[in-house]
């Protein structure tokens, strides 16, 4: 530590790593030519080390190249930080981790409210379909689809969610509207690639009593947003889970079709380390997230 010199030391390092001239880099600093010379010489003499060639123009030696994209990100990360700080003046910063199809579809349209009753959380949304680890920093809260079995976790049970089939109005235009789920094996059927997270028509099939034909497929999905928007298009059948189609079915893009209960096996929690839940900022986020989810819980009793 005794070897770390003042900021403005460093930063007249980084100015004149990409300028030709001690001149041009003091005109970047708005500092005279000496006082960036007189910078540099210190800076030298504290590291035993070489860093410029002086001549008619300035180049970097060896030393100087390896350590001059180290102290540019020193700076930019210092500034970054800095500036995300003065940002959130007092606020409190909230790293939330969970599945793009449920930050798209459920809370990004729901953080506006957050928003106006806890202007004080800042949420940093981070989304994958992988099982985190708090231990390495990756989030503070996770809200996870599963079965609720987190081991040396605290979790907290959010909502559960029903499983039926969608259909865009013009595909019911063009195929007919079905008059029982077996008028749906007469129709494309759209498939989703994964394990026990996605809904599986031969499960469904199963649930309302009929025998599953295998489908003949021209594309299966990877990814939840892709098989609804296919849905919207117009291109066949969804099977969806209830939180993923509110909005579509609310402003009649999409028709749910057939009022079959097929609970789906999975639901949503709200997950984080032992003993953080009580913490303030935590405690608004959770108690907001368990109001909305009873809301949507009502609406598919």
């Amino acid at each position: 530590m005794r070897d770390l010199p003042p900021t403005a030391t460093l930063r007249a390092f980084e100015v004149a790593s990409r300028h030709p001239t001690f001149t041009a880099a003091a005109d970047e600093l708005h500092v005279t030519q000496s006082a960036i010379s007189h910078q540099l010489k210190h800076l030298e003499a504290l590291w035993g080390l070489q860093l410029f060639e002086r001549g008619k123009s300035l180049s970097l030696t060896a030393a100087g190249a390896a350590l001059a994209p180290i102290v540019r990100e020193f700076i930019m990360s210092l500034e970054a930080t800095l500036s995300d700080l003065r940002e959130q003046k007092g606020r409190v910063r909230l790293s939330v981790s969970t599945t793009y199809s449920f930050a798209l579809k459920w809370l990004l349209p729901r953080l506006p409210m957050l928003s106006r009753q806890h202007p004080e959380l800042l949420v940093s949304l981070d989304t994958t379909d992988k099982v985190i680890h708090f231990s390495n920093g990756q989030a503070d809260v996770a809200i996870r689809l599963g079965k609720g079995i987190y081991p040396g976790l605290y979790s907290e049970f959010l909502f559960g969610e029903q499983v039926f089939p969608v259909a865009s109005p013009d595909l019911l235009q063009r195929f007919g509207t079905p008059y029982g789920p077996a008028d749906l094996l007469h129709f494309p059927l759209l498939t989703r690639d994964g394990a026990e997270l996605v809904p599986k028509w031969e499960a469904w099939f199963q649930q309302v009593g009929l025998a599953f034909l295998p489908l003949k497929e021209s594309v299966r999905f990877g990814d939840t947003n892709m098989t609804v928007e296919a849905a919207l298009l117009g291109q066949g059948v969804a099977l969806v889970r209830s939180g993923h189609v509110e909005n579509e079915i609310s402003d009649g893009r999409l028709v749910r079709l057939f009022d079959v209960p097929f609970p789906s096996p999975l639901a949503y929690y709200f997950v984080c380390p032992k003993g953080i839940e009580s913490q303030p900022h935590i405690v608004s986020f959770r108690q907001w997230l368990i109001s909305e989810a009873l809301k949507v819980q009502r609406i598919y009793e």
